[in-house]
């Protein structure tokens, strides 16, 4: 399975239309004038406007805006007439060299990580998985061997991380509800993890913060957990048969690492592993993992506690 296929589709509400600006250039043409991959989702030019392609790298973004070595994430507000659309806008400005002329060769491939995710969130989605809807990604190829990209992600509205999320549960529900809470939670990041890992693809950054729920949640306990939990930043995803021990590993040493909040225990963290073996189909994981994971997870202790020294 290639996760960035650029056939890669999705279902509803995430569906395709064709492909737009798909390089037909020669060699010549991509070098020396450059050409654009782009996906977009049905409403996407209706927000974004006419023209859109040209300025995408340098569209004004609406706030909660980060930069961080030659790229930047923030929110973007579009209005068409009452309607609104709020995405969240990622781009790179300045990718490896190397990736660019990879992109001049090969114009069809997806060698930026905003289009790497786009496929990435529609394998997720037409797989099952709870995630946030991609509306628009591409990557900008020359002149030369320059290459930029970006991807826009529809706002996860009423939604909080599980970092958040669980502690203020734990406040503002009564002991037993809490309990009920964490049971069903428990349950649904264990099949969410389950049913990548039997896939043999692995998120790689498996941590709370990268978990959303929704805030009304916090405040009772849902009859059902199934897709309530949504899955974000997915760029690092990716299918590995030979080396799947290890990311599996690397994968429930994040989610661990990432547990140590007010309101989690070691009894959930217990839970979390039996329900995670329970439906397993065929053999389940040997519990010659778990020495791994608390080995990879107190690597991560280590190096919290240095980067926090150092501070």
């Amino acid at each position: 399975m290639n996760l960035t296929s650029p056939s890669a589709g999705v279902r509803n509400p995430s569906r395709l239309v064709p492909a737009v600006g798909d390089p037909v250039s020669c060699l010549w043409h991509r070098l020396f004038r450059g050409t654009r991959l782009l996906r977009r989702a049905p409403d996407w030019e209706r927000f974004a406007g006419e023209g859109w392609e040209s300025r995408i790298m340098d569209e004004p973004v609406t706030d909660r805006l980060h930069r961080k070595q030659g790229r930047s994430i923030g929110r973007r507000v579009f209005e068409d007439g009452a309607d609104r659309l709020s995405v969240y806008l990622k781009r790179h400005y300045k990718l490896p060299w190397v990736h660019g002329v990879l992109a001049t060769l090969f114009p069809n491939g997806a060698w930026s990580p905003g289009l790497q995710e786009w496929h990435h969130l529609t394998w997720a989605a037409q797989q099952g998985f709870p995630v946030p809807r991609p509306v628009a990604a591409g990557q900008m190829v020359g002149p030369g061997f320059r290459l930029q990209g970006f991807l826009a992600v529809e706002e996860l509205h009423g939604m909080l991380p599980l970092h958040e999320a669980v502690p203020l549960a734990a406040a503002q529900l009564d002991a037993e509800s809490f309990q009920r809470w964490k049971r069903g939670l428990t349950r649904e990041l264990a099949r969410l993890s389950r049913e990548l890992h039997r896939r043999k693809v692995f998120h790689k950054d498996l941590y709370f913060c990268h978990f959303y729920i929704a805030e009304a949640h916090t405040r009772t306990v849902p009859a059902e957990w199934v897709n309530r939990v949504v899955m974000i930043d997915l760029h690092r995803l990716a299918k590995h048969t030979v080396t799947a021990p290890w990311w599996q590993v690397k994968d429930l040493a994040q989610l661990l690492y990432s547990s140590d909040v007010p309101g989690v225990t070691a009894r959930d963290r217990v839970r979390f592993w039996k329900l995670y073996r329970s439906a397993w189909p065929g053999r389940p994981p040997g519990g010659w993992i778990l020495p791994f994971v608390r080995w990879k997870w107190s690597l991560y202790e280590r190096h919290h506690r240095r980067h926090a020294g150092a501070k």
